[in-house]
């Protein structure tokens, strides 16, 4: 992967962002070039079900919606390499990616689609029986827990935003909360203190999330309980629950960017409204610049407005060269969506 080509397009990620932007420059006919980074497919590829995809009535898993993605991409010319990026270099053009399998890369343009990390508990079950009842996302997962028992697992504004709608589905939701007061912002907590659906676990900790089945004869596994210990009398016990939503923060992946990008302080890389970042010619889509939506379908948008402002910049490179359009844009002219 070293050589003297220039790439007019490389794709860092391959969430719904990353092969959406790769479909889109594929049928521009620009052979984008997407790696795929070490968590092929993003979030969506340890789903268990996706019903909220349009075009997909039935639902289908998130692997199998992400090999579709992948699949409508190569379908129009984009390359997919199995490697991940430890290294860029924005500061001269062509920009330079250099990969973890020793291949050092330029391209003309960059779209950077690495997603975010759910933050994790880090409990014994937590990995086990993600999309058995284990989940990040009630928007996504509502409707799989309807007339059921849930704990969600938090205190901030995303852990009573995400609460409150699970109990448009759950019969109750069990607020689990390490400390004696909630993080979130006061209009949310009084509507979720005036939510009779939402009990709380003050000072609690979830210590282990335990399932039933999966026992190899075919049948999955599923979430029954979790342990819970109390902060304050240590007492340890076994609280049954359907379901166990986490929402702890999330960890966007930037770490490569910086010192090359403008990231605010929460980690996202800042974009303006038409995904460009702090360095022209490099675009940003998904949950590495969005910390407000998070769904498969905005993040796929989102990569298609980055391809197609990466494929206006290539024209303009064209015409004009990096040289002046650095010049008459700048990191100055950026503002954050």
């Amino acid at each position: 992967m070293s050589d003297n080509t220039v790439e007019q397009v490389i794709i860092i990620g391959s969430g719904p962002a990353g092969y959406t932007a790769a479909l889109y420059t594929g049928r521009a006919n620009l052979r984008p070039l997407l790696l795929t980074g070490n968590e092929v497919g993003g979030q969506v590829a340890i789903t268990y079900e996706v019903e909220n995809y349009p075009g997909f009535p039935e639902g289908l898993t998130g692997p199998q919606l992400v090999e579709k993605f992948q699949q409508q991409a190569e379908k129009f010319g984009a390359r997919i390499e199995y490697d991940w990026v430890n290294e860029v270099d924005f500061s001269q053009h062509p920009f330079v990616v250099r990969t973890a399998s020793g291949g050092e890369l330029r391209a003309e343009s960059v779209i950077v689609s690495t997603g975010a990390t759910h933050r994790k508990l880090d409990v014994p079950g937590e990995k086990e029986y993600t999309g058995f009842g284990v989940s990040y996302c009630g928007t996504c997962d509502g409707f799989f827990f309807r007339g059921k028992e849930v704990i969600v697992v938090g205190g901030g504004d995303s852990a009573l935003e995400e609460g409150i709608f699970l109990t448009k589905f759950a019969s109750k939701v069990t607020l689990v909360h390490r400390r004696d007061e909630l993080r979130a912002s006061k209009i949310l907590q009084d509507r979720a203190f005036a939510n009779p659906k939402i009990a709380y676990k003050w000072s609690t900790v979830v210590e282990r999330i335990n399932a039933a089945g999966g026992d190899g004869n075919g049948t999955p596994p599923k979430v029954v309980s979790a342990t819970l210990r109390d902060l304050k009398s240590g007492e340890v016990y076994d609280f049954p629950a359907d379901g166990v939503f986490v929402f702890v923060g999330h960890t966007p992946n930037s770490q490569l960017f910086n010192g090359q990008l403008a990231i605010d302080d929460a980690g996202y890389i800042q974009t303006d409204r038409r995904y460009h970042t702090s360095v022209p010619g490099v675009f940003a889509a998904g949950e590495i610049q969005d910390p407000i939506f998070r769904q498969v379908i905005t993040s796929a948008g989102q990569g298609a407005a980055a391809a197609m402002q990466a494929e206006k910049f290539l024209g303009e490179l064209e015409a004009h060269g990096y040289r002046q359009i650095a010049a008459e844009r700048g990191p100055a002219a950026l503002t954050p969506a």
